[in-house]
């Protein structure tokens, strides 16, 4: 199975301020970007099945390049930051943050959730995905959740993940 994610295009989001699972709204320049995705997307088609985000910031990409119709999974969201969400992350005075810092793989968000446990979650519904008859798939979802399905399909390792962020409104494939 061809599975392509694609990531959603720039948030307007102050830089440096945490927003996960947020629904945070995008930049002006929407269209611009989505019609980029959008053209890069044609020389993938047809998909037998999309999916994306029940996030806006997925499911108005996901409409615009012609999938209003596309299936929700709150598997695929981005990662919860629990009580850092729209917080700066320099004006985070939460002690448990040096902890993540330190191990973002393990450690959870006060009130949120680790890495691990979005991987674990990304992990089931590509394992459900997997049982599926499809031959082409496509995802609209965010940066954290593209990391976990590279790592799922063994294109790089947990460590080494944010080093490959996808840029916003990027696309990768993977194959299950």
């Amino acid at each position: 199975m061809e599975i392509f994610l694609i990531r959603h295009t720039s948030v307007d989001v102050p830089p440096g301020v945490c927003y996960g699972q947020t629904d945070v709204p995008l930049k002006p320049t929407f269209e611009q970007e989505a019609a980029i995705t959008k053209k890069n997307l044609q020389t993938s088609l047809p998909f037998d099945h999309v999916y994306s985000s029940p996030l806006t910031r997925c499911v108005r990409l996901a409409t615009y390049c012609g999938y209003p119709d596309a299936e929700k999974d709150k598997r695929i969201m981005e990662i919860n930051f629990g009580s850092w969400e729209m917080k700066p992350f320099d004006c985070n005075d939460d002690p448990r943050l040096q902890q993540w810092y330190a191990d973002y793989l393990n450690v959870a968000a006060t009130g949120g959730e680790s890495f691990a446990m979005q991987y674990q979650r990304v992990s089931q519904f590509l394992d459900e995905l997997k049982k599926k008859s499809y031959k082409r798939v496509a995802i609209f979802a965010h940066g954290g959740v593209l990391i976990c399905a590279q790592i799922y399909a063994g294109l790089i390792k947990a460590e080494e993940a944010f080093n490959n962020l996808t840029p916003y409104g990027g696309i990768i494939k993977i194959g299950l």
